[in-house]
């Protein structure tokens, strides 16, 4: 089968689109996983590395990250000094809010992130779904949480949001505030006043969310991207020889 239609159009056929990409820095890592077990006699699994501080340290924290997946970039680099990542977690947050958009709330991040400035929620419910963003929405599961959390939708009826939020598609959104704040019993969807919360800060939100979804990215793609990251960073630092020599 073959259509001549753009993503949306597809869709609303009923056909699914899927994106495959080619890796190099997979042949990369199993070309260095070869060359350790021939050089040293030492077999990695690299799906069973641990995450060790000294990677976070030494690698990403310095901006040490050529031939690093993701991470190479100058404005990359020069964000890894200023936020200098101690785990696993802020590396998926860094891939995701890296890019046009999320970009503007990586200062704010930093800062929190260095106590430059508090840790502040503009409504408390948020803490549990922002503390690990530094009070930032980064990830599109973090739009789906809130829907799910402050308004009573289950996570398909918030999946839909979140889809209608990135395509702009203002006739479903202007629907969709009504239901946050206020409820939709036909679905039943409590709404966000329902469930204590005050309905002008429960707008601000919705307009927050509205304007961040455009660019949202999804933190199991984030989370796929810092794997492999991660993975090249702990060779180069612990097999820098083998590890270059394949790059």
């Amino acid at each position: 089968w073959k259509c001549q239609c753009d993503m949306n159009e597809a869709e609303a056929k009923g056909l699914l689109k899927m994106d495959f990409l080619g890796l190099r820095n997979l042949d990369i890592i199993t070309d260095t996983l070869r060359l350790i077990k021939k050089q040293k006699g030492v077999s990695v699994d690299i799906n069973k590395i641990p995450f060790v501080r000294e990677v976070f340290d030494k690698i990403f924290s310095l901006g040490f990250t050529n031939s690093i997946f993701q991470f190479e970039s100058p404005g990359m680099k020069q964000m890894l000094k200023q936020f200098k990542p101690e785990s696993f977690e802020d590396t998926i947050l860094l891939v995701a809010a890296y890019r046009p958009g999320p970009m503007q709330y990586l200062e704010k991040i930093i800062n929190v992130k260095h106590k430059r400035e508090p840790l502040t929620y503009l409504i408390p419910e948020l803490e549990p779904i922002l503390k690990d963003t530094y009070g930032s929405i980064i990830y599109q599961e973090q739009v789906m949480q809130i829907f799910q959390y402050l308004a009573g939708y289950s996570l398909g009826q918030a999946d839909l949001v979140r889809r209608a939020m990135s395509k702009k598609k203002d006739s479903v959104l202007a629907k969709e505030k009504d239901a946050f704040i206020y409820g939709d019993e036909k679905r039943n969807i409590k709404g966000c006043k329902t469930n204590g919360i005050d309905e002008k800060k429960a707008d601000i939100l919705f307009e927050e969310m509205r304007d961040f979804a455009k660019y949202a990215f999804n933190k199991s793609h984030a989370a796929a991207y810092a794997t492999v990251a991660y993975q090249t960073a702990w060779l180069k630092h612990f097999y820098p020889t083998e590890y270059l020599c394949s790059v």
